[in-house]
């Protein structure tokens, strides 16, 4: 879809639809709706006054004024309350004014940014653009390769353009909508990643899709390290949740550089669990077909490296990703098992579905070799969490108070909000051995703690949080402009911390 930002007067739009967007119980006209107000014999006026449109929050009411174009469909969009406007309310208005035009097979809309009317000096013209842009684009993403009956009734929205009537604007804004843009198409590559049923994305596939994004983004360099030198390496823990499944596992390294001297390598860890049967200790059959979506934190940490690299963001980034299946089979580890991790400790393995913790306490340990000045690893990592907080909020836990604090704000901005939870040493013995250095699950009580804990003992002295994002990641009912399935969540709380990050720049 074709994102146009201009100047000039409504009449030179253009568009199918223009947006007029108002608050619950808004009185009186200004600014684009009153121009138009005008043009059109109070119509816009008297659909209000008749209590035919209010305002709701996500309300919209299609109308045609009649008479000749240039507008031949306005479009009211509620805000709902002035008071609890935000960014992340824009986003979801616009999403959905977006969706319900294609649904009615609306190929093209306009709107202002209108600075005023919406913040004041709350926001900058630069946070608008960017929250209305995300909002049409991740609202209207659909995943439909599979899909070969009625290819042609797929309806696909053209062109949404922005107007700045203030030319010395314009660049501030024309730059914040192709920001948007990048993230936007970042979100949905994450999304796309997830959404692929795990016969088509497997651990040797996802490491393609890496290298192919890599290789189209010169300051992006891609390794895959395959079994062999995994063995080599000592990556032992990974190894092991790999051995029940006959596709082959992969380590992917990704490597950014957005300018030269910089101090800070910033790491960034995903879960890469492909599909997650549950090993041995075999999950439930029913809606287990979702856990292909168990590499969510994989695909968002290569999003984010993408979009990192599409905003020429002036930091170092090395993303480290564990790929593989956890099946049962003839080879697979077993409870009981004892481990030696890429760290050299040791793990008493309690379940084998347990198994994401176990790759990322080797690519933890693996992070530090880059001597980082923050580790960060986003997992689809315990149904405790999502029993804890729902589909709503990411778990975060980390021992960097600062590192911790950054990332809540960069949830709060982008509407990725993060909950800290405890990391006490009381938990420790939760997660100690009778027979080993560790054991890969605490029991029943404080499930998503224990994980955290278990992960903590591999990630060193280095700055480090770990997000558990498998609330989130996956949804059973859609949102604004999340779709119901992958959500692609992480991505755009890593580069909104990103772009804040003191001391990269």
């Amino acid at each position: 879809m074709e994102i146009v930002v201009k100047s000039g007067k409504i009449s030179e739009t253009g568009s199918e639809v223009f947006v007029l967007t108002f608050f619950d119980g808004e009185e009186g006209l200004s600014g684009a709706a009153k121009h138009l107000d005008e043009m059109y014999a109070g119509r816009i006026d008297r659909m209000i006054r008749e209590g035919d449109f209010q305002g709701r929050l996500h309300q919209v009411s299609l109308l045609y004024p009649g008479g000749e174009p240039p507008i031949r469909r306005i479009l009211l969009l509620g805000l709902g309350e002035k008071k609890a406007f935000d960014l992340e309310r824009l986003r979801g208005a616009f999403a959905k004014a977006a969706q319900y035009l294609r649904g009615i097979n609306i190929k093209t809309m306009t709107s202002f940014v209108d600075f005023k009317k919406w913040s004041g000096e709350r926001f900058s013209f630069e946070e608008l653009t960017e929250a209305i842009v995300e909002g049409v684009l991740l609202g209207l993403y659909q995943f439909t390769p599979f899909k070969t009956l009625e290819r042609d009734k797929i309806k696909e929205f053209e062109a949404f353009t922005l107007v700045e009537e203030q030319k010395k604007n314009l660049p501030a804004v024309r730059k914040a909508a192709r920001q948007a843009e990048r993230i936007a198409g970042a979100v949905s590559f994450a999304r796309d990643l997830v959404s692929a049923p795990a016969n088509e994305m497997t651990p040797g596939i996802l490491a393609d899709k890496a290298v192919e994004m890599a290789m189209s983004r010169p300051r992006i360099k891609a390794e895959v390290l395959d079994e062999r030198q995994m063995e080599e390496a000592g990556m032992h823990a990974h190894l092991a949740v790999a051995r029940g499944s006959h596709e082959p596992p992969r380590f992917i390294i990704l490597t950014y550089k957005g300018v030269e001297g910089l101090k800070e390598t910033i790491v960034l860890v995903g879960k890469g669990i492909t599909f997650d049967s549950g090993g041995i200790s075999l999950k439930p059959a029913e809606n287990m077909g979702e856990m292909k979506s168990d590499m969510a934190g994989a695909a968002a940490v290569i999003a984010a490296v993408r979009a990192a690299a599409d905003l020429e963001l002036p930091v170092h980034i090395v993303a480290l990703i564990p790929a593989t299946e956890n099946l049962p089979g003839g080879r697979a580890y077993r409870p009981g098992d004892v481990l030696t991790s890429l760290s050299g400790k040791t793990i008493e393995v309690i379940s084998t579905d347990a198994e994401g913790r176990l790759i990322l306490a080797d690519a933890l340990a693996y992070a530090g070799r880059y001597q980082p000045g923050a580790i960060v690893d986003l997992a689809t990592l315990t149904g405790a969490c999502v029993v804890a907080l729902g589909k709503v909020a990411i778990g975060m836990f980390g021992t960097d108070f600062a590192l911790k604090k950054e990332l809540a704000a960069a949830g709060e901005a982008t509407g990725e909000r993060v909950w800290e939870l405890p990391l006490w040493d009381d938990y420790l013995e939760l997660i100690k051995s009778d027979i080993a250095d560790y054991k890969n699950t605490g029991g029943r009580y404080g499930g998503a703690i224990t994980a955290a804990m278990f992960l903590s003992r591999f990630a060193g002295d280095y700055p480090w949080v770990h997000l558990d994002i498998a609330g989130p990641a996956w949804l059973d009912k859609g949102r604004p402009y999340v779709p119901k399935g992958a959500s692609g969540v992480g991505v755009r709380l890593l580069i909104s911390w990103l772009r804040n990050r003191k001391g990269t720049r």
